[in-house]
């Protein structure tokens, strides 16, 4: 059995500085580096790293970042023979600035993650008999991820949707056919139309969700913990406390480390805690997919904050 994640590759353009920029400013950054990134493949990174087979499927660019992000994935264990390189388009890129509290802001230029189509659905069909969860994210374009939502519930694989960037309107059709759902606060607010920014809100967030049609809601609050419901239970977990330099990938870290546990049957609440775990993890490192814990370190991390 395997995990399948589809979704997008990047590589991210970081730069550091002391605060995020306010519009029209220039601001004298401190470093700079590149790292390869793009939800999908984090999360697929997140799950090789902890120990879960995991295929990715998505598109790159015919140039040297292509190259080098596939070359990646590989090293890390997942995957990549169902990555097409795409000759018409440059790879997917991100812009990222991070600032000393390790907020960040990005922008992500699609490229190939913005040609995903029928193709690679096809090609995603192919790997569903010996699946047990599908990743989602929304940085391909939308029709597709609801076609291979749709595709997976045929094929009676649990799907997990990461809402990011989520529109200002996701489709109502798309809730029903999603297992868990796992926006951050911000992506909260937008899928629900009020504030998500604490417990009370969030499990609000939560029953709205579910009255759309998701099977469990999970939202992501921060350094204020992580809600979650389904119809049968609601829980809360607080933060693990550590010192964030980074907040990207986090989110892909939490998706991670939730459907590696999920993967191995441990009960949900136990597979929140290793998400919120994965996540917080995450925030102790610069960079994307070389934040994101190994097995042994998050376990070693659930252990001595439990």
């Amino acid at each position: 059995m395997k995990i399948i994640v589809f979704g997008s590759i990047n590589i991210d353009l970081v730069a550091t500085t002391p605060r995020l920029p306010i519009p029209g400013e220039t601001l004298l950054g401190e470093s700079f580096f590149t790292t390869p990134g793009g939800k999908g493949a984090n999360q697929a990174v997140a799950l090789a790293k902890l120990g879960i087979p995991t295929q990715m499927i998505g598109r790159v660019g015919a140039d040297n970042f292509g190259a080098e992000l596939i070359k990646n994935l590989q090293n890390c264990g997942v995957k990549t023979e169902n990555i097409l390189i795409d000759e018409t388009v440059s790879s997917g890129v991100a812009v990222i600035t991070v600032d000393q509290q390790g907020e960040n802001n990005i922008i992500v230029i699609p490229g190939a993650n913005g040609k995903v189509n029928q193709d690679d659905i096809n090609r995603l069909s192919n790997l569903f008999i010996d699946a047990k969860f599908l990743l989602l994210q929304l940085e391909i374009p939308l029709e597709i991820v609801i076609l291979a939502a749709q595709k997976a519930k045929e094929a009676n694989i649990k799907v997990i949707l990461d809402p990011a960037p989520a529109p200002n309107n996701l489709p109502d059709e798309i809730y029903p056919l999603i297992d868990i759902i796992t926006p951050n606060e911000t992506e909260a607010s937008q899928l629900v139309g009020f504030a998500v920014n604490e417990q009370e809100t969030a499990a609000k967030a939560a029953d709205t969700l579910l009255q759309k049609g998701v099977k469990c809601a999970i939202i992501k609050l921060g350094a204020k913990g992580v809600y979650c419901a389904t119809k049968e239970e609601s829980f809360y977990i607080p933060a693990f406390s550590v010192n964030a330099v980074d907040t990207v990938a986090a989110g892909d870290a939490f998706n991670g480390g939730l459907a590696a546990a999920l993967f191995q049957e441990k009960p949900l609440k136990e597979a929140v805690v290793w998400g919120a775990a994965a996540g917080a993890l995450a925030t102790t490192k610069l960079g994307a997919q070389s934040s994101l814990p190994d097995r042994i370190t998050l376990e070693k991390f659930v252990i001595c904050n439990s």
